[in-house]
């Protein structure tokens, strides 16, 4: 896998663990949460500039926002208990479609 993927990687977590930690912060009044939330946004940013410099930043800003989107909705799932109804996941599934047709099929995103 090329390094810049495992970048990509690292910035979905990051954010990830960034948005969850916004849920838990009960804005901004618990001090850890609220932490972890600068933590993992900056460290997202800080690996997609990492990202940037091989992959354009429409295609990098989808596969982040897109795979980000999901994750999200799993982890709210699971530690929140949020539920989504049918058309949520249809949606959802779209997206992770679109992904899958950027990096397989795309000659934008380099591979």
């Amino acid at each position: 896998m090329p390094k810049h993927y495992l970048f990509l990687i690292a910035a979905i977590v990051s954010e990830v663990i960034g948005t969850s930690a916004l849920n838990a912060s009960k804005q901004f009044t618990k001090p850890l949460p609220t932490a972890m939330v600068v933590i993992g946004y900056g460290l997202a940013f800080y690996f997609l500039t990492h990202v940037l410099k091989v992959m354009p930043v429409g295609v990098v800003y989808a596969i982040w926002s897109g795979l980000g989107i999901v994750l999200i909705t799993l982890v709210g799932l699971v530690a929140f208990g949020q539920k989504i109804d049918l058309a949520a996941a249809l949606g959802m599934g779209l997206i992770i479609a679109g992904v899958l047709v950027i990096h397989l099929f795309s000659r934008t995103a380099s591979h």
